[in-house]
Parts: structure tokens; sequence; C-alpha cells
């Protein structure tokens, strides 16, 4: 089964939390950070949003960093998805 978003949608996947701090702690998973770091695995068409065209700017693998709690969260096959605006997308890491 694939996720193909619609108008300004994106779906990323969320790198992994940190498990443990710079100096060494185990974190539990409660206290885990969520991750804002994210890959783009599928971009929708864009075009007619709220009566303003939009124009898709990223792109399928691209590596990119989301705002902290936007989104919604799905799971497919086992693995975890976020379905975000590209508005919500902060900035595309290079």
């Amino acid at each position: 089964m694939t996720i193909k978003p619609l108008l300004d949608r994106v779906v990323v996947k969320a790198e992994e939390a940190e498990e443990t701090t710079k100096s060494g702690i185990v974190l539990t998973a409660a206290s885990q950070e969520k991750p804002q770091f994210a890959t783009v695995v599928a971009v929708g068409p864009g075009g007619m949003v709220d009566g303003s065209e939009v124009t898709m700017y990223v792109n399928v693998g691209d590596k990119v960093i989301t705002s902290k709690y936007s989104g919604t969260e799905v799971k497919l096959d086992d693995v975890e998805y976020t379905i975000v605006r590209q508005s919500d997308i902060l900035a595309v890491v290079e």
C-alpha cells in the first residue's frame, strides 16, 4: 500500500529520536524529544488551496525540518509517517 497526498500535503518519515544525550545519559521513550528532521516520502500535486495557487517546492528524498507538533501521524505497514502541509515545513536541509 502507498500513500498519495492531496493538494499541498507532504508525507514525511521522521528520523529516529536520540536515545542518549551528548553526555551519554540514556533517555527513556517518554522523555525523548519528538524529532523535527524528516525525509520526504511523497509530495502532493499542489494546485488551488483556499483560493490561492500553491506551487510545491519540496521533492521526494529531501531532508526537511518540520514544525514540532504539526501534521497527522499515520502508521502503514508498521512504518510511521506524518502528513503535513507544505507550509509546516520550515526548511530543506542540504
